[in-house]
């Protein structure tokens, strides 16, 4: 079930309403029917999948719960491991790596394998990564084995993040569902704003972003020049509000319900380097990796060349974690050159910044002194604000490049588009807009603009408790007018988010 169809706004009001009123010892199971419900409303068949790994996961946490020592607990960590990642790869990526042994046969006169074609199953890397992430911690001791099955079932498939996260920790989410959850308004409405919002990024932002880019993605020997800098562009957002607008929902839609959710986007296009950018972006994902992968591999407490070789690997396989092609599987190597890059330029940039900085002190010293002679000077920004913007460009086109591997279809469509991006020439000729009227390309660049000034302000404070604080007759008419955008503005064909094919 898609959020942005007529099924969940008819769903989601009565789940509440029936949460709200059964008894707190039986929301557990109302909520694990509405939740496989959810899921199953794209392909029933594969909830299957969802019910073997939860009753793999359960069994194996009881198991290890009645284990003293990790190494008596090993073989049920095992048992976990490879039936999840087992499933995962069966469905995801053994089409992938079948392609790519018949590419390498036929270059070298073999035959090709026969592989059986599977459909993806909708958020299967989502939840997979969650119960494997209660496994790892019962077996590290760091979680106490979940003993109610239906709990534990609930934590697997509840039903705002299953599909798209973020992706829960047992620590967070399992303690919540014993919790007592009354009917609160001040919590129910906050979890309605973030909805809201999370609507206009999806509907009014991305949807309408998306037509534009598929365009021109779709038909990358066609375009030249401008098409697909700002198809390249818009790509950066549409990802950004697509994704970060399912987390919104998600997120709010737990929040009416009393269970808070961990946030998953924090204006990662303000980020002053890829480091940092990772640190905002997904954050759901970035720090499973960190936790459950980088750190295991040894992290930063390794020799240097190793260092790199776990930032690289870590990187490498969230590409993978993202999409069997060989695109995905670039764009995270992208990412981890990006990060070595980083380490290693690091000191360098620090000592040219303190030159330039030395330099723009010198000279604003001098400006003060034509200033205090009665001489008219330009107003200019401190020094620390420049290198703050150069960083936020930099680091916002070095993940825009990546962008371009991302949403191409293929590595030879992604040269493509990168050859015909600044092929301003006889070809590149006619219009810009593509898909789009110049109202509709209008109405995309203003809610852009409306979505960073809002992100300009959150810098200091999230814009629904600065909202609270402000009177009536401040806060409602904003609150009508974005809900007015929705209906007005928004894209209402039931768009899939992009991350459900991952």
């Amino acid at each position: 079930m898609l959020f942005n169809s007529l099924a969940f706004v008819v769903f989601f009001p009565v789940v509440v309403a029936l949460f709200f009123a059964t008894p707190h010892r039986w929301r557990w199971a109302l909520l694990l029917l509405a939740s496989y419900v959810f899921y199953g409303w794209w392909r029933v068949e594969y909830l299957a999948l969802i019910v073997i790994s939860t009753l793999v996961d359960y069994a194996a946490g009881l198991l290890m719960a009645k284990r003293e020592t990790r190494r008596a607990r090993r073989p049920f960590l095992l048992m976990s491991l490879v039936s999840n990642f087992g499933l995962l790869f069966a469905f995801k990526y053994l089409g992938f790596f079948g392609e790519s042994l018949n590419a390498l046969l036929a270059l070298t006169g073999g035959g090709p394998v026969s592989v059986p074609a599977l459909l993806l199953p909708v958020g299967i890397s989502f939840y997979t990564f969650q119960t494997v992430a209660y496994t790892i911690d019962v077996y590290r001791g760091r979680q106490e084995a979940e003993r109610h099955l239906g709990y534990f079932a609930l934590y697997v498939s509840f039903f705002p993040q299953l599909v798209a996260g973020p992706i829960e920790r047992s620590q967070n989410l399992l303690p919540q569902f014993y919790e007592r959850k009354a009917w609160d308004w001040g919590r129910v409405f906050d979890g309605l704003k973030l909805m809201a919002w999370g609507f206009f990024k999806k509907l009014v932002i991305a949807d309408r972003l998306a037509i534009y880019v598929s365009e021109v993605y779709g038909s990358p020997e066609v375009y030249h020049g401008w098409p697909v800098l700002i198809a390249t562009y818009f790509f950066a957002f549409q990802i950004y509000c697509d994704f970060s607008g399912y987390s919104d929902i998600a997120i709010g839609a737990a929040q009416v319900m009393g269970y808070d959710l961990m946030e998953n986007f924090r204006r990662p296009y303000f980020s002053k380097s890829i480091g940092e950018f990772w640190r905002r972006w997904h954050i759901s994902l970035s720090t499973w990796f960190r936790d459950y992968l980088y750190i295991p591999l040894g992290g930063n407490r390794v020799a240097v060349p190793r260092w790199y070789f776990n930032l690289f690997v870590v990187f490498l396989i969230s590409g993978l974690w993202h999409g069997a092609a060989w695109t995905f599987v670039v764009w995270g190597a992208l990412h981890g050159l990006y990060l070595i890059a980083g380490v290693v330029t690091g000191a360098r940039r620090e000592a040219v910044w303190a030159r330039v900085s030395d330099a723009y002190d010198l000279w604003q010293t001098s400006a003060r002194g034509v200033a205090a002679r009665g001489l008219a000077v330009r107003v200019v920004p401190r020094a620390g604000t420049i290198r703050k913007v150069v960083q936020v460009l930099v680091t916002f086109h070095l993940v825009l490049f990546s962008w371009v591997f991302f949403r191409a279809e293929s590595l030879g469509a992604a040269f493509t588009m990168i050859g015909n991006a600044f092929d301003f020439g006889a070809r590149a000729g006619g219009s810009f807009l593509v898909g789009l009227s110049g109202y509709e390309f209008a109405l995309a660049v203003g809610a852009i603009a409306c979505m960073e000034v809002v992100h300009l302000v959150e810098r200091r404070e999230d814009m629904r408790s600065l909202l609270s604080r402000k009177p009536g007759w401040v806060r409602y008419p904003l609150y009508a007018a974005l809900v007015l955008a929705i209906v007005l503005f928004g894209e209402f064909g039931a768009r899939e988010f992009i991350y459900f094919q991952f």
